[in-house]
């Protein structure tokens, strides 16, 4: 039995999280720009072109507007990078290749704000930085998955799982990080495609490169 939704109240709620939306991403920008502690919530609402009020009817303070930011870009992470790994099928190799490059998508729409992850969260509340950090270890769990699958079926060579994966997403954050370099040199789907090689060409005994050559590019040989 279906449940009839008001389409007024689906218009409401629509508005509202495209306002939220809005808000969040003029949030990251400017606090990118000026440092977290020079925004001011007049300064973001000239940026976000709306008022003071509007403001505070989504978010209680800057400091609370902060870790919206951030949990975020992490709320992203954990939305789209399994995503695109299950889309992959069961192979670990595409599966990696998969979240490699969704990570890098989900950067590039968000990339002041994976620069916020580093430069402000010491800014927050401990109980801030306690929920971020755990939200973190929870969106890499596809990544250690994939490691773990391609370890036990001989796809991978692997040292140390969790290491690994955290390699992986710092060769995906580092589109944020250093963009200023990166952008001179490649669009964001040729970096993802030569951050997957990388780490893949690190990842894949030479008895199975072969294979996921296509992956693999001049590396591969």
């Amino acid at each position: 039995m279906s449940i009839d939704t008001d389409p007024a109240e689906a218009a409401r709620q629509a508005r509202a999280e495209q306002r939220s939306a809005q808000l969040l991403e003029a949030a990251a920008r400017l606090m990118d720009r000026d440092g977290p502690e020079s925004v001011s919530m007049q300064s973001l609402a000239t940026e976000a072109g709306v008022s003071v009020g509007l403001i505070y009817r989504y978010f209680g303070g800057k400091d609370e507007l902060l870790l919206a930011v951030i949990l975020n870009v992490l709320d992203a992470f954990g939305t789209e990078v399994p995503k695109a790994m299950d889309e992959a099928g069961e192979d670990p190799v595409h599966r990696l290749a998969a979240g490699v490059r969704a990570l890098c998508e989900v950067i590039d729409d968000q990339r002041y704000a994976v620069v916020l992850t580093y430069r402000a969260t010491k800014q927050l509340s401990p109980e801030g930085r306690h929920r971020i950090m755990e939200l973190e270890l929870s969106t890499m769990e596809p990544l250690r998955e994939a490691l773990r699958a391609g370890q036990e079926s001989g796809a991978f060579e692997v040292i140390d799982v969790d290491l690994e994966a955290y390699n992986v997403l710092l060769l995906t954050h580092s589109w944020a990080l250093k963009h200023w370099y990166y952008e001179r040199r490649y669009t964001v789907e040729e970096f993802a495609t030569m951050q997957t090689a990388i780490a893949l060409r690190a990842l894949i005994p030479p008895r199975q490169r072969r294979k996921y050559a296509a992956l693999l590019g001049n590396a591969g040989a």
